[in-house]
């Protein structure tokens, strides 16, 4: 049964599996076939079947480990398919420098990037999609477009192969570049992603690897506090969907002023630590997201069920990045009178931290941390020793501090973990990898 905190898209699709006898149906014959019609009944298919990331997926499909594809413009197949490939940041990658032509250019601000064709034009500019090809590009197509006829085998988790034809989906590329002898396809993200739909590349390679007479390069890519990230594919096998192998990783950044330790040193010594607000202590490790977080509201006001949907957050990361970033005085939350959703936005202290250059930007964004006693006495700690204090130290300072509504052990040893991750996150960005 649907529960209370179940999102829209959790109650119609539970509504359907049973109205359909879906799990029925995909027991004997493996797969179900759906068409929009059935699905506009309850909700819009538009928000019932776009489903980037594994975490988006509604409810029934997690519990019964299915995935929905489209077969075409009016059509979709429900199957236990193998539809995701993960996606690895690896670790202490090298950050290629570029520059930006800003004697030439004024229609493009790098440091308002907050969209993903303004992250992408501005990495075409920067001459990142050459230096990948090692040739000339030119940007060419974006946009939607027809899939013509498909054939492919997809992998499904019990290790059978499905053979699937699609006819006329619609698909949609973010960017195409050419050059002379290839043409990239890209996917991108504004935001860091644990994971993204094969569909997004494989469709569009597939169109577009009948039409010329080039290597068709695979591209997935985000844009993500800062730093362009470029994971380059190919399809081994040109009629199986889950042939897709990582080539290569490329991440840049904009040549921009670098942040030392004693940078960082100066920011805590002329930091004034502000009274605890009585909100949640933050429960969200990576600050990376809240980053994410707001960069994404910076086009927009979002709601939960948007951030959720739309984005790498499952509904209970939702919570806890938004609320840490409420915590840190960048996001506010709203009741729209119109709907009575809840909805966040930006405070014009966030506003104003994401309008900035590259070095007061993070160091902003660190000073809104260690203004708060918990980091600030974790990172005096850190300079007063030269080495970062124990999880057990940190337990201990925090409970010396006290935390707002925290009392069990357990619960403050989960929020010295976080305390430990946001402390790093300000000492790494004088060694960003």
């Amino acid at each position: 049964m649907p529960g209370s905190g179940d999102s829209l898209n959790d109650r119609a699709w539970e509504y359907l599996f049973e109205q359909h006898k879906i799990l029925d149906i995909i027991e004997y014959q493996d797969y179900f076939d759906i068409d929009a019609s059935s699905i506009k009944k309850i909700r819009e298919p538009r928000l019932m079947t776009k489903f980037d990331h594994a975490v988006n997926l509604p409810k029934v499909f997690r519990k019964n480990k299915l995935t929905i594809l489209p077969v075409t413009r009016s059509r979709y197949v429900i199957g236990r398919f193998n539809c995701y490939k993960g996606v690895d940041y690896t670790h202490n990658q090298e950050h290629v420098e570029v520059n930006f032509p800003s004697d030439v250019l004024q229609s493009i601000d790098y440091q308002n990037l907050y969209s993903e064709s303004s992250a992408l034009h501005c990495a075409f500019v920067c001459g990142m999609i050459d230096d990948i090809l090692g040739e000339p590009a030119y940007f060419t197509v974006s946009g939607r477009m027809s899939s013509k006829d498909i054939n492919f085998d997809i992998d499904t988790i019990d290790g059978k192969t499905m053979p699937l034809h699609i006819k006329n989906a619609q698909i949609e590329i973010d960017a195409g570049f050419e050059s002379k002898n290839y043409f990239m396809v890209i996917e991108a993200k504004r935001e860091r992603v644990e994971d993204f739909i094969i569909r997004q590349l494989y469709y569009p390679f597939r169109l577009w690897k009948e039409k010329l007479n080039k290597t068709v390069l695979p591209v997935f890519f985000t844009y993500s506090n800062d730093v362009f990230s470029f994971f380059i594919y190919n399809f081994k096998v040109l009629h199986s969907y889950n042939s897709l192998s990582l080539v290569g990783q490329r991440n840049y950044v904009i040549g921009h002023e670098p942040i030392g330790l004693d940078d960082i040193h100066t920011l805590f010594i002329q930091t004034k630590c502000v009274p605890e607000p009585k909100i949640p202590f933050p429960q969200a490790d990576e600050l990376l997201r809240v980053v994410d977080l707001i960069g994404l509201l910076a086009e927009r006001d979002l709601t939960k069920e948007d951030i959720t949907l739309n984005y790498a957050f499952t509904s209970r990361q939702t919570s806890y990045y938004t609320n840490a970033a409420i915590y840190l005085g960048l996001v506010e939350k709203y009741v729209d009178s119109g709907t009575d959703d809840i909805s966040y936005t930006l405070t014009k202290a966030g506003r104003k931290i994401l309008s900035m250059p590259y070095k007061r930007k993070y160091l902003t964004l660190a000073s809104a941390i260690i203004q708060h006693r918990p980091f600030y006495e974790v990172l005096k700690a850190y300079f007063s020793n030269g080495v970062p204090p124990t999880k057990s130290e940190v337990v201990t300072i925090l409970k010396d501090i006290g935390l707002y509504e925290v009392r069990s052990n357990s619960t403050f040893e989960r929020r010295a973990q976080t305390v430990i991750k946001w402390v790093n996150w300000i000492l790494d960005l004088s060694n960003p990898s």
